[in-house]
């Protein structure tokens, strides 16, 4: 008897608890969509090809929400699989365009007024992000293009504050360099 009084304790407990869950599950996933699409435009600077990736990585959150432990970990998940969709999906159209060019032939040559008008700095600061190492990278575009401070990177990164802080000093001295 005291052994069946125990099962239905236990089963009386995770029904009160499974709300509790499926209601900090619905916060997170609320708050999803806007962080997912952030980290993909972070990574790929397209607003079509962002929109696609984080619409994946929110598909495959929802169809692994279920077997998710610790809710408050989510939102964590989420941006390292963005991260790493998005960074696929850019070495996918990398390998496109390069392969389309090859096939073109060589690029037509541009003309001076097509260069003044490009914004060369931007690009530049571009580049010198992308050759930045992923640990370095990451934590610069998350803090610096996507205005999150060093806790909320920490957090999301699972990382700590004081690493955060350290990956973002050498990203700049790297950037200074790079630009200087």
């Amino acid at each position: 008897m005291n052994g069946r009084a125990n099962i239905l304790r236990q089963a009386l407990v995770g029904r009160e608890a499974a709300p509790d869950r499926a209601k900090a599950r619905e916060r997170h996933l609320a708050d999803s969509p806007t962080l997912a699409f952030r980290v993909a435009y972070s990574v790929l600077r397209q607003r079509e090809d962002a929109e696609d990736v984080a619409q994946e990585a929110l598909a495959r959150a929802f169809r692994r929400l279920g077997t998710l432990r610790d809710p408050e970990r989510f939102q964590p998940w989420l941006v390292r699989t963005c991260w790493r969709l998005a960074l696929d999906h850019r070495r996918a159209r990398e390998r496109r365009e390069r392969r389309e060019l090859a096939a073109a032939g060589p690029p037509p040559v541009r003309n001076p007024e097509e260069l003044a008008a490009a914004s060369e700095f931007r690009e530049r600061l571009l580049a010198a992000i992308d050759e930045l190492p992923e640990k370095l990278r990451i934590v610069v575009i998350l803090s610096g293009l996507q205005g999150h401070d060093s806790n909320e990177v920490a957090a999301l990164l699972e990382l700590p504050s004081a690493t955060v802080r350290s990956r973002l000093h050498a990203a700049r001295r790297r950037l200074l360099e790079a630009m200087g």
